[in-house]
């Protein structure tokens, strides 16, 4: 059992910048980003499996990076630019399943307990 802590939400104004980082207890290839604004689905941020490139929702795409330090077991995503409409729940996720990019959240079996970031404008 893969445990999985998310920190660095906050609050912050339009333009501004946040990391947030979460801690594995162990290791999973397929490791991604959610979010959840009330009232919305779950949407994936972004994604990375093993050592491949990263993936990203068109919403995020050039103003967020998603990176691991495996020596670490942690996972980060350096947000830029941020958007009032980047507030949200953002939620860690991970799963052993190597079809990462095209899982959807039901399929991912490890999550973290979400962190909470929200942009004002």
């Amino acid at each position: 059992q893969v445990q999985l802590v998310e920190s660095g939400g906050g609050s912050v104004q339009a333009g501004g910048s946040l990391r947030l980082s979460c801690a594995a207890s162990g290791y999973l290839p397929c490791m991604a980003w959610f979010r959840q604004a009330p009232g919305k689905d779950r949407e994936k941020v972004a994604t990375v499996l093993g050592f491949g490139t990263p993936n990203y929702a068109a919403s995020v795409e050039g103003r967020f990076t998603i990176s691991k330090d495996n020596a670490k077991m942690t996972l980060y995503l350096q947000m830029n630019s941020l958007k009032p409409e980047d507030t949200a729940m953002y939620y860690c996720a991970a799963d052993s399943n190597w079809r990462c990019l095209t899982l959807l959240p039901v399929e991912f079996n490890y999550w973290g307990q979400g962190t909470q970031v929200t942009v004002s404008s």
